[in-house]
């Protein structure tokens, strides 16, 4: 946690602005500098880390894993949430994958176990190892944020709006100080801080995949609060919040062409998806079991990244393994479980779908328009010489011979030879 510099104010100075004033100005300028001269240090791999020869690494775009952690005063905590953000500074094209929290997945030193357990034995560092080997990619960089200092960012870009899709209700004596109370009316909502870290981790029968679901949105929610003109007055604030709230390996810059690859991607569209695969009981314990060969190749789509024949070789041994620790007395989530919930397509299958069909739709336009002008052309064209062939049938020598056969002209003879 990084602590900050500024030295206390002595009561009878007059309070300057003009530090604001200029911390602003030179955010700004650093932005605008980026938008136009990004040299792409998010591109940058980290030195001190070594890239595994196993995994895939992006070449041309940057992976970051972001975390929520719920830290308690008697814990070491859990990563609450975990998604993995895809950074294109060149295209100015981002994607989101939303990781399970139940996710079943293999922990170096633990065995099999839920990924938001590596958290809990081995902080940052083997959470990332964890979510590279299940992934089977590179992560260059990671951003840790705990509950205190969600609230804190939120606060500090002045709260969010989001619209709440359904009446939201739970208590909790036992949860946080005091008790946790979720409450929230359907509709378009205004939140703080405090509200908000209840709306993100609010759970019903829709389980865990529900409250990604709404995750995912509270994240377009806040793109679309930190892009706004309205942002601006409070920079000086969220810059000191942010860095002094959340644990990253990104340097300042990187973080600023991070930000501002978001307010271009926001734009272009943000990608969400989501680790697919299934629930299963294991040891009366309920885990998402996923999908290692769907996934990695979505991975990989999504990176622009071609498969060689030693990774797809890893790969499936990789899920081998895998499929083979799931023991016999494996069985369907009971449902009166709804811990996980049920998968349904994701945001992002529905924006590929539709893209798709816009694709499609323009191609079939591009082609009616390729024929209309090819056939424009070519009535232009037999235009020109039916018109070319009467001006020198007009210009030929005529004759008051009527009882004579019609003669062609040379003229007309070469143009119809034509």
């Amino acid at each position: 946690m990084q602590t900050s510099n500024i030295p206390p104010r002595k009561a009878k100075k007059k309070r300057r602005i003009w530090p604001w004033v200029l911390m602003v100005l030179v955010f700004i300028s650093a932005a605008l500098a980026g938008a136009y001269y990004a040299s792409n240090s998010l591109l940058e791999k980290p030195v001190e880390k070594k890239q595994s020869e196993e995994l895939i690494t992006a070449k041309d775009k940057a992976t970051i894993m972001i975390m929520g952690v719920d830290e308690r005063d008697d814990d070491v905590g859990r990563s609450d949430t975990l998604m993995i953000a895809s950074i294109d500074p060149k295209t100015n094209q981002a994607s989101l994958l939303s990781v399970p929290r139940d996710t079943r997945v293999k922990i170096k030193g633990h065995g099999f176990d839920k990924v938001n357990a590596a958290y809990a034995y081995g902080k940052e560092k083997l959470s990332q190892d964890t979510v590279e080997n299940l992934l089977g990619v590179n992560i260059d960089h990671y951003i840790i944020i705990n509950t205190k200092s969600f609230k804190k960012i939120i606060d500090a870009i002045g709260g969010i709006d989001i619209d709440v899709p359904k009446r939201m209700h739970y208590e909790d004596p036992w949860d946080d100080d005091g008790g946790l109370i979720i409450d929230f009316q359907p509709g378009m909502q205004h939140m703080d801080g405090a509200k908000a870290v209840t709306y993100v981790r609010y759970r019903d029968e829709e389980g865990d995949l529900g409250r990604i679901r709404r995750q995912q949105d509270f994240m377009r929610a806040c793109m679309d609060k930190i892009v706004s003109p309205a942002i601006i007055p409070k920079l000086p604030s969220v810059i000191k919040e942010v860095m002094d709230s959340i644990q990253t390996d990104l340097t300042f810059r990187q973080l600023l062409e991070f930000a501002g690859t978001l307010k271009q991607s926001k734009e272009n569209g943000l990608k969400t998806d989501m680790v697919p695969g299934r629930p299963l009981y294991i040891d009366g314990i309920s885990y998402w079991i996923p999908n290692l060969n769907k996934l990695r190749m979505t991975v990989a789509d999504t990176l622009g990244v071609s498969l060689s024949g030693k990774y797809k070789t890893k790969m499936e041994a990789d899920i081998r393994e895998y499929e083979n620790s799931i023991p016999a007395s494996a069985s369907e989530v009971p449902a009166s479980d709804t811990s996980i919930g049920k998968a349904r397509p994701s945001d992002s299958s529905k924006n590929r779908r539709r893209e798709e069909k816009a694709d499609k739709n323009k191609r079939s336009e591009d082609k009616n328009i390729d024929r209309e002008e090819r056939t424009r052309n070519s009535e232009e064209r037999g235009n020109r010489e039916e018109t070319s062939r009467s001006d020198r049938r007009q210009s030929a020598p005529s004759t008051d011979n009527s009882g004579d056969s019609a003669v062609p002209t040379p003229s007309t003879g070469v143009s119809k030879t034509r």
